[in-house]
Order: structure tokens, then C-alpha cells, then sequence
């Protein structure tokens, strides 16, 4: 059974920052890639950033400079340190991790947590 626990999310004002957060767990997995995707209304949804096992960073270019993630192996848990957001940063963020098994790779998606840019 693969877990998550998301949090952060919320209301901001425009140029203002958040950071989430998520702990992901799985009983006989271990993690690999770990990361962020998001989901505006109407659109699909599109990675924002992924992080390796190693600490090799991804980032979608609209993000670039202003969103850094990170991850705490020992806690199996992934950052995601949002700065200067904007209107168009606004989405459900759901947090991603590759679980490995017997050799078998599993890609799963955690519940999402709003993210509102607004004045």
C-alpha cells in the first residue's frame, strides 16, 4: 500500500511564498524519483519539478528561479519551496513518487493540495 501525506497548500497574494510538503510511504517499496506535478481547471496536469534519489533536480522552465525543491531520504519526503508565485501558479499541486518492488517500478500520485495566487 503506497501512502502519502500532503500539506502546505493555500491562499496566497501574488509575489508571496508557500512550501509543501509530502511523505510518502510504502510498506516492501522503496522510492526512487520523487517530485511535483500540477493541475490548473480545464488543463491537464503537467510536471513543475522531480528530484532523484541522488539529488538531481528537474524544474518546468516556467518555474525556473523561483521554485526549488528538495528531499529528506531518511523521511522519505519531498519539498517543494515556492518564491515570487504568481496568478498563473495557481493549481492543485500533487505530489509524485516512483515506488520499485521486485524489480517492478510503480509511478503513483498523491490526493493534491490547492494552491490559490490571488490578490
Amino acid at each position: 500500500q503506497v501512502q502519502f501525506v500532503e500539506s502546505g497548500g493555500g491562499l496566497v497574494q501574488p509575489g508571496g511564498s508557500l512550501r509543501l510538503s509530502c511523505a510518502a510511504s510504502g510498506s516492501r517499496f522503496s522510492i526512487g524519483a520523487m517530485g511535483w506535478y500540477r493541475q490548473a481547471p480545464g488543463k491537464q496536469r503537467d510536471l513543475v519539478a522531480t528530484i532523484s534519489e541522488g539529488g538531481i533536480t528537474n524544474y518546468e522552465d516556467s518555474v525556473k528561479g523561483r521554485f526549488t525543491i528538495s528531499r529528506d531520504n531518511a523521511k522519505n519526503t519531498v519539498y517543494l519551496q515556492m518564491n515570487s508565485l504568481k496568478s498563473e501558479d495557481t493549481a492543485v499541486y500533487f505530489c509524485y513518487a516512483r515506488f520499485y518492488v521486485g524489480g517492478v517500478s510503480i509511478d503513483s500520485w498523491g490526493q493534491g493540495t490547492q494552491v490559490t495566487v490571488s490578490s
